[in-house]
C-alpha cells in the first residue's frame, strides 16, 4: 500500500484551501511520517512541498437503532496531512475526469 491513500475533498478542506490557495489535505498511511508524505506528493504531483502538517484521528463509537434491535461498532482510525506547496503551485485533483 502506498504513502497517500487519497486526496481530501471535503467543503471544510475546500474553505482551507480557498483562503490559502497552495495547501491541500490527503489521507494517509498511519506509519507515514513528514519526510515520506513530502516525498510522496513530490513525486505523484510534481510540485514543490514546503511544509507538511500531519493529525491523528482515533475511531468515533457509533450506533444505531433497527428493528432487530441497537447496532453499535466503531469507525476507523486514520491520519490526515496538510500540504503546503512552494508559492503559485497548485494542483488539480480534477484533470483526469
Amino acid at each position: 500500500m502506498g504513502i497517500i491513500i487519497k486526496p481530501i475533498v471535503t467543503e471544510k478542506q475546500t474553505a482551507i484551501t480557498a483562503k490559502k490557495e497552495n495547501r491541500f489535505g490527503f489521507r494517509v498511511s498511519p506509519t507515514a511520517n513528514k519526510l515520506e508524505i513530502k516525498r510522496a506528493v513530490q513525486e505523484l504531483y510534481k510540485v514543490t512541498v514546503v511544509d507538511v502538517n500531519t493529525m491523528n484521528y482515533g475511531g468515533k463509537r457509533k450506533s444505531r437503532y433497527t428493528k432487530s434491535g441497537v447496532i453499535s461498532g466503531k469507525q476507523n482510525a486514520f491520519k490526515k496531512a496538510i500540504v503546503t506547496l512552494k508559492e503559485g503551485e497548485t494542483i488539480d485533483f480534477f484533470s483526469n475526469i
